[in-house]
């Protein structure tokens, strides 16, 4: 999917919106290095994707989804149906981020980029990554990369988002993460996150993740490494939602790579 609008050069306006409710950055930083890490990795490296759950509490997911409508916080609003994307509608975040938001984008950085090196050593990729998403993303922005990507997305009855993958430019991120804000049973059915896995001259593989509120999947933004009796190979991923066949689901999704 691609988006539009404007952002201001690189600086302090990517830290934590100040005017938002005092958030402990530390206390989610605690939160993320309490997952464990070890199964995340090994689940990621298998199927290219892995659930981390109870990341965010009911009131903190209640709070970000509510403010779905504060135009203040968002540079752009998409409606899917206007670009064949789905049904439903998504709106990026400006910068500076709201405070939650911006912590679990700092916080998740780390950890996964471990992961994403370990990736491209396998795949004979000597591309590396800096220890901080400050660093990366001033790597982003002096490649002209400078729109923030993480996004806000509302889906209701009907609605539903095609199998797509998030590429916004040269540096490209190869994982993300969706937190689910909205309560399955309870605040919408259906609605389920689903990931198709493409290997060379096979048929695709579908997988859905359950997910509850407030729980995040990390998966891979367009491919992962599969060993393979040659060593390893590419497997192409793609993402979306299935049909919301009642209520309205709400989902953060955390990209780290920034967009042109």
């Amino acid at each position: 999917m691609r988006r539009t609008s404007s952002l201001p050069l690189f600086g302090t306006q990517i830290e934590a919106d100040p005017g938002t409710a005092a958030v402990d950055a530390a206390g989610y930083a605690a939160r993320v290095a309490a997952q464990d890490w070890m199964r995340v990795g090994a689940e990621l490296d298998e199927r290219g994707n892995a659930v981390l759950p109870r990341l965010l509490a009911p009131q903190e997911c209640a709070a970000l989804a509510d403010a779905y409508d504060d135009d203040v916080r968002y540079r752009s609003r998409v409606t899917m149906a206007r670009h064949g994307f789905g049904r439903g509608e998504y709106r990026y975040y400006r910068y500076p981020l709201p405070a939650p938001v911006q912590a679990l984008r700092s916080a998740l950085y780390p950890p996964l980029a471990e992961v994403a090196a370990r990736w491209n050593r396998a795949l004979g990729d000597a591309s590396s990554y800096p220890p901080t998403l400050r660093d990366y993303l001033r790597r982003c922005h002096e490649a002209g990369q400078r729109r923030p990507t993480p996004l806000l997305l509302r889906y209701g009855e009907g609605d539903y988002n095609c199998l797509h993958q998030d590429v916004y430019g040269e540096h490209l991120f190869p994982l993300q993460v969706a937190i689910l804000l909205s309560e399955p049973g309870r605040d919408f059915d259906g609605g389920e996150f689903v990931l198709t896995e493409q290997r060379p001259r096979m048929q695709s593989r579908v997988e859905v993740v359950p997910l509850r509120q407030g729980d995040a999947v990390a998966f891979a933004v367009r491919q992962r490494p599969q060993s393979g009796a040659r060593g390893h190979y590419r497997v192409a991923l793609k993402h979306g939602v299935s049909r919301v066949r009642a209520g309205r689901r709400h989902t953060l999704g955390l990209i780290f790579h920034d967009a042109l």
